[in-house]
Formats: structure tokens, C-alpha cells, sequence
């Protein structure tokens, strides 16, 4: 199946050319890439977080095949765990195909998540990752999982571990390196300095790689993490594939880029190793 731009020309430009300035400007990628088992990037509109994912994709060597994880704002489709199994991806400057054995051996390991492209036809969390990712490596394929559900859990704690511990398992079975990544916007639609408090609980409980303190800090104190799902389940699987750390690249806020501090967006780029 064919997976046309849905937000071109909206979160990043619509315009090859255009696109191409986009990323020459927030990716400059460095001369040894760090190895990462996962990364945690943003997907606002471009001019918003594409500086802090550009710091991302810039520092972290990016393997041929990518399990990406993100939220499903729409509530398209009827799968609340949707893997978009077959096809390709198509954005301005090149298609991304669908990493097709990596989707049939998510599909065999768990059977939480079904063949759901459709959920996927509107949603921009993963879309706006593919020109960035296909910059780094232009042999990049993909498997792009959509989680809805109520927020924050999605279905609850234990269906994440168990999605979590299907991927680990294909990573294992599939003899080649796999990235995890996690998108996810941080604390959304309050000052400053609230988002900096907020933010900077998650954040800590990210870098000290527990995924429950996390969630419990998104829950306690509100903090409107739209990802906070995804990034569950990436963190549970980095961790039984042996990541020991997590570090915080780049952090920042609609405000910062805008200069309107009374309502702002967090935004964060991580790497897990």
C-alpha cells in the first residue's frame, strides 16, 4: 500500500527543494556517529522541533531498519496497536518503504497489534520522521506502529510491557540491526516555566531509564505527554536489549523559537544506549 504525505506543507514543506534547505539546516551529521539502541525525538512543525530532532538524527548512527513508535491523535482506524505492515511511504523527497519482514515478525511476536494502515492515513507523529531519516541513511526502511487508546496508558501498563517484550523478541530473531524510536511532544499549552517543571520530571525519570516513574510523573502532575505510550513501550524494550543510559540531547520550547512564553511546547531529542 501507498502512503501519500498527509501533512506536507503544513509540519515541513511540501517543496523537494524546500525540504531539502529544511534538513541542511538542522541536520549536520557528525564525523562517528554514536550507537543508540533507541532515540526519543519530537514531531511538532518542523520550525518548531525540527532543530531538536535534526540534533537527534545528526548524532546517532541510523541502522537500515527503524520500528518506529508514536501516538495516534486522530483516533483513525480501529486498532488502538496498528502496524502499517506493507507498502511504502511516500514524502517529498523519495519514498521510505515498509520494512516487510521486520512488520511480518511484529505481526507473529504480538498479538496485540493488527494490519491497520488506515490509522496511519492522517496521523503526522511518524510522517514528519521520514524526510529526517531518510536524509541519514538513504537505505532506511521502516515499521511504523500507531498507539491510541486512552491516554495516558493506552490499555494499560501490562499490554505495553508485553508489546515492549514482542519487539525485543524481534530484534533478536532478525540477524540485522534495528533503532527503536519513540515520538513523542512533550507538556503542551502552558508557560514556560510550568513546562519546564513538568518536562523536567519525565525527563529525569527517562534518563534514569524508568519507564514507571515516568508515567507515574506524566499522571500525578499532569503533564500532557501526547507520546508517553510509545515511549513506555521503547524504554521497557531498550532496557532488555541492555541500554544502560539514557541522555537528554537537546530540550527546548515553542517559546524559545516563537518568543511567546505564556503557552508553549516542550520538546526533547534523547538517545538510549
Amino acid at each position: 500500500m501507498i502512503r501519500p504525505p498527509a501533512v506536507a506543507g503544513q509540519f515541513y514543506p511540501a517543496d523537494a527543494g524546500q525540504v531539502e534547505a529544511e534538513l541542511d539546516r538542522v541536520i549536520h551529521p557528525v564525523a562517528e556517529p554514536r550507537h543508540a539502541i533507541a532515540i526519543i525525538v519530537p514531531h511538532a512543525g518542523w520550525m518548531y522541533s525540527g532543530a531538536t530532532a535534526g540534533i537527534v538524527y545528526s548524532a546517532v548512527k541510523i541502522p537500515d531498519h527503524v520500528i518506529m513508535i508514536g501516538p495516534n491523535h486522530h483516533n483513525t482506524g480501529k486498532s488502538t496497536y496498528a502496524l502499517f505492515d506493507a507498502g511504502k511511504w511516500q514524502t517529498p523527497t523519495g519514498d521510505v518503504p515498509v520494512d516487510e519482514p521486520l512488520g511480518a515478525a511484529l505481526l507473529d511476536n504480538c498479538d496485540w497489534f493488527a494490519e491497520a494502515a488506515r490509522s496511519h492515513s492522517a496521523e503526522h507523529s511518524l510522517e514528519v520522521q521520514l524526510p529526517m531519516l531518510r536524509r541519514v541513511n538513504p537505505k532506511v526502511r521502516v515499521a511504523p506502529i500507531m498507539i491510541g487508546g486512552s491516554w495516558p496508558e493506552s490499555g494499560g501498563r501490562r499490554i505495553l510491557r508485553e508489546i515492549a517484550e514482542a519487539i525485543v523478541m524481534t530484534v533478536r530473531e532478525f540477524g540485522a540491526p534495528v533503532l527503536l524510536l519513540a515520538s513523542t511532544d512533550m507538556n503542551h499549552y502552558e508557560d514556560q516555566e510550568t513546562a519546564h517543571i513538568k518536562d523536567k520530571l519525565v525527563l529525569g525519570a527517562i534518563e534514569k531509564l524508568n519507564e514507571d516513574a515516568m508515567m507515574d510523573n506524566v499522571r500525578d502532575v499532569e503533564v500532557s505527554m501526547c507520546g508517553v505510550a510509545a515511549t513506555y513501550i521503547v524504554m521497557h524494550a531498550a532496557k532488555k536489549l541492555g541500554a544502560k543510559r539514557a541522555e537528554v540531547l537537546d530540550y527546548r520550547t515553542s517559546g524559545d523559537v516563537t518568543g511567546d512564553f505564556a503557552s508553549v511546547v516542550g520538546y526533547a531529542g534523547m538517545l538510549i544506549a
